[in-house]
């Protein structure tokens, strides 16, 4: 009897220091893990920023790798200590695919954020347009781009929706060509017309010089003849142009007699007996 209480105690002894062992290996591991996954999140934020990858982005960069690591050290660990690691892993897919299904649209929105913040078709600041949607770019976060339109309203995309989007870009290029029609009428002397634009044009400063202004008849409408005019411009002061052209022009078009027609339209009425 007491041989059998004295190897059972020996047995118990046995396991108790096998697994004392193997936990406190694992627990080794886990300290040891933690310390190099903050390392090397460190390391990756810094080599991201070297990069010159948006800094919004870096953020949620660091926190995909940081939850991929972890979980790959809690698998280590479970291991370690001796437990089937099956088991855990089926649990996470399943938990896994679960959020994802719950998340679709979160998780549409999240990998259009990373697409634009890592391709950058547009910055804050620049004035877009998206989805009909036009706006300058207030900000641009993981999940939503925020626009400001010039009235002072916020527009709020989901990103997923943005990155399979046609997207102009007004403010992309330091320069951009100002196109306007004017139309005159028939009777009126389209040469002193031509002659008015080309001069507002050539004296103001913003209008470049090379491509050189463009005036020319573009086409003979019903009721006017259309005079297409075509300028380049810096892409800051686009509208500052547009607006200060059009009232120089119809100020002088007044005052040396050039009309601006409207559409007219004879009604001949009969007066049958």
């Amino acid at each position: 009897m007491e041989t059998s209480l004295q190897e059972l105690w020996n047995s118990i002894n046995e396991a108790v220091l096998i697994y004392g062992l193997k936990v406190l290996g694992a627990l080794i591991t886990l300290i040891i893990g933690s310390w190099v996954i903050k390392k090397l999140v460190k390391t990756f934020g810094k080599t991201l920023t070297k990069k010159g990858v948006d800094p919004t982005l870096i953020p949620t960069l660091k926190g995909v790798v940081k939850v991929a690591l972890w979980a790959a050290l809690i698998l280590a660990f479970v291991k370690q200590v001796g437990i089937e690691t099956s088991g855990f892993i089926a649990v996470f897919g399943a938990a896994g695919l679960a959020i994802g299904l719950a998340l679709q649209g979160s998780l549409s929105n999240f990998a259009g954020g990373i697409l634009i913040l890592t391709i950058k078709p547009f910055k804050a600041g620049d004035f877009v347009e998206v989805n009909g949607q036009s706006g300058t770019v207030n900000s641009v976060t993981i999940f939503n781009t925020v626009l400001k339109t010039p009235d002072n309203k916020t527009i709020f995309l989901p990103n997923g929706a943005v990155a399979g989007a046609n997207i102009t870009n007004f403010t992309l290029e330091p320069k951009r060509r100002w196109d306007k029609v004017f139309g005159i009428g028939y009777d009126d002397d389209f040469d002193k017309a031509k002659q008015i634009i080309l001069d507002f044009l050539q004296a103001d400063e913003r209008v470049h010089k090379d491509p050189a202004p463009f005036v020319r008849v573009g086409n003979l409408g019903d009721s006017s003849v259309d005079i297409t005019v075509r300028a380049w411009v810096d892409s800051s002061e686009y509208w500052n142009l547009n607006w200060d052209m059009i009232e120089k022009v119809k100020k002088e078009f007044d005052k040396q007699g050039i009309s601006i027609p409207y559409p007219q339209r004879d009604v001949h009425i009969y007066n049958e007996k």
